[in-house]
């Protein structure tokens, strides 16, 4: 089956309920999405189907034909990119581990709405983070959010 990742077509040869985190892993060997939990809950899988973030240890690759798959190790657009920036800025990851999800949760939180509030955010980016950097990952997001508004100008 074809699958569309960062902007690259792959031919998986893979059981179509396999899920997206193993076929990304295992099969094509891009690494950056992370394992957690395996049941949808922590986020460390997220990754963007069709500009939504999705977490991908429960998504099946059957599902997935002619969708665009973004993987932190794509060529980051320039949401992602202000999101990385504003990372380092507000040193926002300790151990790392799930910030590859956090980020792309957090730009399709900030493709959707481009001047999140707290609430927005809270709401929106549920991936856990066991450093408990949550008020830094809060702030890089308005950051980036803040230098997306002043590059449209």
């Amino acid at each position: 089956m074809p699958l569309l990742i960062n902007g690259q077509s792959h031919a998986l040869d893979a059981d179509p309920q396999m899920p997206l985190l193993w076929a990304l892993r295992d099969e094509l060997g891009l690494t950056g999405t992370k394992f957690g939990c395996g049941i949808a809950a922590c986020g460390a899988c997220t990754v963007e189907v069709d500009g939504a973030a999705v977490r991908s240890c429960v998504m099946p690759v059957g599902s997935l034909a002619g969708k665009a798959i973004r993987t932190i190790e794509g060529a980051p657009d320039r949401t992602v990119a202000a999101l990385q920036a504003a990372w380092v800025q507000h040193q926002t990851p300790q151990c790392g581990y799930c910030q590859s999800g956090m980020i792309l949760a957090a730009a399709a939180l900030l493709r959707q709405k481009p001047r999140p509030s707290d609430a927005d955010i809270d709401a929106a980016i549920t991936n856990l983070c066991r450093c408990g950097t949550y008020q830094r990952i809060r702030a890089a997001i308005h950051s980036a959010a803040q230098a997306l508004q002043g590059s449209r100008a």
